[in-house]
């Protein structure tokens, strides 16, 4: 018979962080937010890092030029969507890499022996396969490619996975970085439409203390992007907590300025259209083995939405950074080893999460 979890699958907003003793050298203005992008030997430093823990989705309405230049500036990382023409795309790239930031790529699992080496020569730093499904023969297939054409130096991540099987076989395989999530992204129904997936802070949970058992195993430190279920900034505190080297976002980031996506008024508002890569509208063909982009699909895994205008980037980014650095100053931590090593975590209840907003009173608007 199936295997059965009978432990609840949980959720970032579904926990609480318990300060721990603040001194007077915790203070916000010297908190190191710098993270490890891929896997390094311990004693030995990564050979690429972000000094802010946040990379742009894979994605057509997330991740362009500008989204690259202005995130990569913050010193974060955009990974430019490969849902578009190998041409395209390696312009992109290299557009991105002319302003001198730190720019990522996706690629896929059925073009990528023509994709990879333009994207390479037009200067991307870092790859990431693009799919729902890490835990896939294909992806090794595509490491394999990357390590038996560059060796090591190229870099590439993979996923995603949500549990400890997904884990160790893409590091056998060969990965850089592992992506964790399946299914918690806001324009995602793949838990809708085929069942499958698992809430993100017990997936993150999971595949952190594989990681960290791996790690003191072969002395190789493999880094985490949480992919998905950050709906608040409280979210991505919490992710970073539970042990997230970084987080990639979709909807966060389709919320500026910088998006490739379209500025739209609406009753008097402003939106930014905001579509999945297994929506129809992206027809995203790479990732569901099309031959052409023409293609429709038979079913879909995303939804094709609006979110509420958030303006420029630096202005919301600069404010989510704030609340990192002041709630890990909090818990008595000025870098995220410190902050993932010392806290300490308490599951809520629906009650509790009530009492932790404004209730009781009328709020002036």
């Amino acid at each position: 018979m199936a295997k059965i979890i009978w432990e609840p699958s949980r959720t970032f907003g579904e926990f609480l962080l318990l300060p721990n003793l603040t001194k007077r050298i915790h203070r916000p203005a010297d908190v190191d937010l710098t993270t490890p992008l891929v896997k390094f030997k311990k004693g030995e430093k990564p050979k690429l890092s972000l000094t802010i823990p946040f990379a742009s989705a894979i994605m057509q309405s997330v991740s362009g030029v500008d989204m690259a230049v202005a995130l990569g500036g913050f010193g974060g990382i955009a990974f430019i969507f490969c849902s578009q023409t190998v041409e395209d795309q390696a312009k992109m790239v290299a557009a991105a890499k002319a302003k001198k930031v730190l720019v990522g790529a996706g690629v896929n699992t059925h073009d990528y022996k023509e994709r990879i080496p333009p994207l390479v020569t037009a200067g991307a730093d870092v790859l990431c396969i693009d799919s729902s499904d890490g835990f896939s023969e294909w992806q090794a297939d595509v490491i394999k490619f990357v390590r038996d054409k560059y060796g090591d130096k190229v870099k590439i991540g993979a996923g995603n996975i949500v549990d400890a099987r997904g884990f160790d076989y893409l590091v056998k395989a060969g990965a850089d970085f592992i992506k964790v999530g399946v299914g918690g992204g806001s324009i995602c129904i793949t838990r809708e439409q085929k069942g499958i997936g698992r809430g993100q802070a017990s997936a993150l949970l999971e595949v952190v203390d594989t990681r960290n058992k791996h790690f003191e195993k072969t002395g190789v430190y493999m880094p985490l992007c949480s992919d998905g279920g950050v709906a608040f900034d409280n979210h991505a505190i919490i992710a970073l907590a539970m042990g997230a080297d970084f987080l990639m976002m979709g909807r966060n980031f389709a919320r500026y300025h910088e998006s490739p996506s379209k500025l739209v008024t609406i009753n008097g508002k402003h939106f930014k259209e905001y579509w999945g890569e297994g929506s129809a509208r992206a027809q995203n063909w790479q990732r569901y083995g099309k031959e052409n982009s023409n293609a429709k699909l038979v079913f879909e895994e995303g939804v094709d939405s609006y979110i509420e205008y958030a303006g420029k980037l630096e202005d919301g980014l600069a404010k989510t950074l704030s609340k990192i650095k002041a709630t890990m100053c909090n818990c008595g931590s000025l870098n995220l080893a410190e902050f993932t090593k010392t806290a300490t975590l308490t599951v809520v209840s629906k009650a509790s999460l009530t009492e932790g907003g404004a209730h009781n009173v009328v709020v002036k608007t």
